[in-house]
């Protein structure tokens, strides 16, 4: 059983409790105008060109088989180049291989309450593999957290709720049709899954990442904290300020940069008094 994984994170401290390995899953069934992780949109494997790494050495056209009129996707330009100016980014991944990965730091766990987290793109695109290694961390008892946006049926929680001990849980906005307009799609279907997994009992932190002029006011806040309150109240709420660190993986792959703003210390404090109050 394979999986498109696009990168493994240790020492994590930012994708749930304690120190973690993240795992990302490459692939994504929403198109976030925002998005900072662009490269985990497609399925596919992409190579990524930063071009104000390159020294023009040449040494990427030596050993590309096509000279670089071409590209197959083999990763030799990338192997080879002194400056890391391309990046091939995604590749197959066993079971055995992602789990020896996180086996790796299960001291590090053990001491700090953490464990194995699950990201993407979005990680339950690619549920078998899921919910196989979910099962293998909860025979090794590895602590597990999955992070997603939600845009799956729920069949698809249903699947691995025995082998996930928390869910990070992204919440955009409350209303569909400018969720549509940001993300490519409705938010109706992640409404419901997450009022599923709050009504169960189940353990979420819910996320959201503030967008500038999308949904940065503090009418949004409250209208999410009251979503939040009335099906169940998730463990914690986080507000994750649109940072532009995905503008160089943009350039990498020939997109056009985003157009947001970074958000100020005073506007994240207001906004997070109005999801808290």
């Amino acid at each position: 059983m394979n999986a498109m994984i696009f990168d493994i994170q240790r020492a994590s401290t930012v994708d749930g409790p304690g120190l973690r390995t993240t795992v990302f899953f490459k692939g994504c069934n929403l198109r976030c105008a925002w998005c900072h992780n662009p490269e985990s949109q497609s399925f596919a494997p992409e190579l990524l060109y930063y071009r104000d790494r390159c020294a023009r050495c040449g040494r990427c056209a030596r050993v590309c088989p096509h000279a670089l009129s071409s590209c197959e996707l083999c990763g030799a330009c990338a192997d080879n180049c002194p400056n890391d100016a391309r990046s091939l980014c995604g590749r197959e991944y066993t079971l055995d291989e992602v789990l020896r990965k996180i086996m790796a730091d299960r001291l590090f766990y053990e001491t700090s309450a953490g464990g194995a987290t699950f990201s993407g793109g979005e990680c339950m695109l690619q549920l078998d593999f899921l919910a196989g290694i979910l099962r293998a961390c909860h025979e090794n008892r590895i602590h597990t957290a999955v992070d997603t946006a939600g845009n799956v049926p729920f069949a698809a929680f249903e699947q691995i709720l025995p082998y996930t001990d928390m869910f990070l849980y992204d919440v955009k906005m409350m209303d569909s049709d400018r969720h549509r307009k940001y993300t490519g799609v409705g938010n109706e279907l992640i409404l419901s899954n997450l009022a599923k997994l709050l009504q169960m009992g189940k353990r979420v932190w819910v996320r959201v990442p503030v967008v500038p002029g999308v949904n940065d006011t503090t009418e949004e806040m409250s209208r999410i904290r009251a979503f939040l309150l009335e099906n169940g109240d998730p463990e914690q709420v986080e507000l994750l300020p649109y940072h532009s660190m995905g503008e160089s993986k943009l350039a990498a792959l020939g997109r056009p940069p985003h157009s947001y703003a970074v958000p100020d210390k005073a506007h994240m404090e207001a906004l997070a008094h109005a999801i808290a109050k």
